[in-house]
């Protein structure tokens, strides 16, 4: 694929797709400060688990670098400060607390050194966070593709490609994978509301790379689901409980739901540092809620009355009963997820 990556560092900023304009535009925008990495995730400039978190890690580079240029004695206040500000812009998304947390393990290791020497350190763990995220999608779209028949026509939900990761993407890594294998593979693209992700960047990226895909209203999936013809149901991640219970983009759970009524294979792609032991279960998983006007309007045309309420939750969870398999780049894993998440968790680390 010839995008550039979704975030990446270069020449002191923090460089991403902005991907609110897509696909009408493909525009690369630049952030010097970690406070405008943090709005570029709330605003979603920036999305996907994956890469909001290596976002963060590249935005906790940029206040260690910035604690430097004031001659701070010790970089861990403003750091801390900093990491606590970017992980309240998505609460949901693990990835982004993980990351954030590994960077400051960083800093916190390395004590009372020269701040120079910790802004070095933290943009060295950045990158390295960036370069595993890569190297991680690729080993679970291999592994993912396995899964695949051919010819393959499948369902994804939201966008879990390159643009929700550093490069090539998790539920649509499988796709890609499969597809340079050169299995038959055809993806049903659900739309997804409010955002719009599945219309707008999903569609786009399978174009973008010549996989066929066909774009329908979230509300289609059951029709095609109960009419025959469909080999699995795919998507990512932005949390996995400890008993496999998996948030991502809310529509998901209905989706999963249809799928498992017509006896269609369910499956989370996600890398492990999307799996979260110390959460039980997805009761326990917060939800971030959207602001309003997502779902009053499309574009800047608002489609809902005057005075209504609205409810707008960014995520949903589904259940573990309704999942077939969770592919890692450590392998698929299979229920007992409690037992098998666990397991590749401590054998491989997050």
């Amino acid at each position: 694929m010839g995008l550039p990556r979704t975030v990446a560092w270069e020449d002191g900023a923090v460089v991403m797709i902005d991907q609110r304009l897509l696909p009408r535009q493909l525009v690369l925008v630049r952030f010097t400060d970690y406070r405008g990495v943090g709005e570029a995730i709330r605003d979603m400039c920036v999305r996907g688990a994956p890469a909001i978190g290596a976002a963060a890690a590249y935005g906790m580079a940029l206040a260690a670098r910035h604690s430097a240029e004031r001659g701070e004695a010790d970089a861990l206040p403003s750091l801390e400060g900093a990491g606590r500000e970017l992980a309240a812009t998505r609460p949901t998304a693990v990835n982004l607390s993980w990351a954030i947390e590994r960077m400051l393990g960083v800093a916190r290791r390395l004590g009372p050194a020269k701040v120079g020497v910790v802004a070095d350190a933290l943009l060295a763990e950045a990158q390295a966070i960036a370069e595993a995220d890569v190297s991680a999608n690729r080993r679970l779209g291999q592994i993912g593709a396995a899964l695949l028949p051919d010819p393959c026509r499948l369902i994804t939900h939201c966008n879990a490609g390159a643009l929700a990761t550093v490069a090539y993407g998790t539920a649509l890594g499988v796709v890609r994978a499969a597809h340079e294998q050169g299995k038959r593979v055809h993806v049903l693209v659900d739309e997804t509301r409010p955002r719009l992700q599945g219309a707008n960047l999903t569609a786009w990226e399978l174009m973008q790379d010549g996989i066929p895909c066909t774009l329908m209203a979230d509300s289609a999936a059951g029709y095609f689901l109960l009419r025959g013809g469909i080999d699995a149901v795919i998507f990512g991640a932005d949390r996995i409980a400890a008993n496999g219970d998996v948030a991502n983009k809310v529509g998901t759970y209905k989706l999963a739901l249809a799928a498992a009524a017509n006896r269609v294979p369910v499956y989370c792609a996600a890398p492990l540092n999307t799996i979260d032991l110390n959460t039980p279960d997805g009761m326990a998983i917060p939800i971030e809620e959207r602001p309003a006007e997502e779902v009053l309007y499309v574009g800047v045309e608002r489609i809902g009355p005057e005075g209504v309420q609205v409810a707008n939750p960014a995520f949903d969870v589904t259940p573990a009963r309704c999942v077939s398999a969770i592919i890692t780049e450590a392998g698929v894993l299979w229920p007992p997820f409690s037992e098998s998440l666990r397991r590749a968790v401590q054998e491989n680390g997050r």
